[in-house]
Parts: C-alpha cells; sequence; structure tokens
C-alpha cells in the first residue's frame, strides 16, 4: 500500500468528493445532509489514519464500524416521518447521474488490484460487474429525462438491476476482508478497505449507492406524480 501511484489517491480522491457534490445537489443542497457526511468523513479519516481498521482479527470485526452506522442511518430515515420527507424531496434525476462514479470507483479497484491491495474477484476482470452500472447511468438518463424514450418503469428495472450489482460486489469485498469473517481470497485480501482514504468506499460511497437505489425505487413505486 505504500507503493501506491499518487493517481490511484488523486482519482480516489475526486470520486469521493464528485459523488458527495452529486448527492448533496440531489438533496437539494441540504446543509443538514452535508453536515452529517462531512462529520462522518471527518470521523473516518481520523479512525483509519491512527491505524483501528488495520486491526483484523478482533471479534466483531473493526470493518463493520465502515458500514452499520450508515446502515441504521438508512434504516432511520425509511421508517421515519422526517426521513420520508427528506427521501421523497429527493431530485431523481441528478441521483440517476450520481452513478457515474462507479467507474473511476471500478477503475481504482483494479489498481489496487495490481498493488495487491485488492483481490481480483472485486474487479471487473473478476465477479465484480458493478462498472456496467456507471457506465449505463448517462445513457440512462438520457434516454429517460432528455430524449424520453424509456420510462418511468423502464428506470425502476434499471435500478433494480444496478441495486443487484452492488449487493453483489459488496458481499464479495466483505468476505474478502482478513479476519474471522473471511470466506475468499487468502492470497491477495481485500486489505484496501482499512486504510485511508480507501475506508470511504464502504463508509461513504457504498452507503450513498446504496440508499441512491433504494429512494428511487421508493420514488418510482409510491409517488402517484410524474418524476419524469
Amino acid at each position: 500500500m505504500e507503493n501506491l501511484p499518487f493517481y490511484v489517491y488523486l482519482v480516489f480522491g475526486i470520486t469521493v468528493f464528485v459523488g458527495v457534490f452529486l448527492f448533496y445537489k440531489a438533496s437539494h443542497d441540504s446543509k443538514i445532509f452535508l453536515v452529517i457526511i462531512s462529520l462522518w468523513i471527518v470521523i473516518q479519516t481520523v479512525t483509519s489514519v491512527s491505524g483501528f481498521y488495520t486491526i483484523t482479527d478482533s471479534v466483531p470485526p473493526r470493518v463493520a464500524l465502515l458500514l452499520i452506522p450508515p446502515l441504521i442511518m438508512t434504516i432511520i430515515l425509511f421508517s421515519t416521518r422526517r426521513g420520508k420527507v427528506f427521501i421523497d424531496r429527493l431530485d431523481i434525476r441528478p441521483l440517476t447521474l450520481f452513478h457515474i462514479i462507479r467507474i473511476p470507483v471500478e477503475i481504482t479497484l483494479f489498481w489496487l488490484f495490481l498493488h495487491k491491495a485488492v483481490p481480483g474477484l472485486m474487479t471487473f476482470e473478476g465477479r465484480n460487474f458493478d462498472i456496467l452500472s456507471g457506465i449505463s447511468a448517462p445513457i440512462v438518463y438520457y434516454l429517460v429525462f432528455i430524449n424520453m424514450k424509456l420510462n418511468r418503469y423502464a428506470l425502476l428495472i434499471w435500478n433494480f438491476i444496478c441495486l443487484a450489482l452492488l449487493l453483489n460486489i459488496v458481499f464479495n469485498a466483505i468476505l474478502s476482508v482478513p479476519g474471522v469473517f473471511q470466506k475468499f481470497a487468502f492470497d491477495q485480501p481485500n486489505v484496501a478497505i482499512t486504510t485511508f482514504p480507501f475506508v470511504f468506499l464502504p463508509s461513504v460511497l457504498v452507503p450513498m449507492v446504496l440508499f441512491s437505489h433504494i429512494a428511487a425505487i421508493r420514488r418510482i413505486l409510491l409517488k402517484k406524480e410524474n418524476l419524469i
């Protein structure tokens, strides 16, 4: 990890910034979102720089703290009145375009694989097909919102497919992290997400991607007014 080229950090850092910016715009410039995500990034920065996540033999696994708090926040938002109000105010257009960040994420994962920081199964050469979500995002955005050749139900199907692709890589990535629950990639485990700044992949980007899909699916299924 010490010998990673600077461009790997640069591309990933820009990806995190762009991802947060696009979600911020989808939230209609929500100051509450900006404060919460900024505090969360600061907390994860301090925690990861201290080396906390590099200790992988603890029970329960320390990396769980990257995923569980955002998951709890997602559950709260989808189960409370104020949370549902926030979700239903989201602009589904930038929320769809948001998924282009999955292209540089997949490129970053491939670079990390070349430097033995993640296993090959986490790349598009292995079991990870999530790059298709990123490539298709601007195409779907154009066909649904600009060209209007596709309707809301096509957008719904796309969200379900991309959600499945996300869950596939998350499942494989979690079971590739060194520790008591590791099932894959013992020769080249997923150590990147235990170090700064790549902790932002499971703690920031993945939760936002997951939330975006579930929010879009809810909006399409439950809202009576036209989204398009």
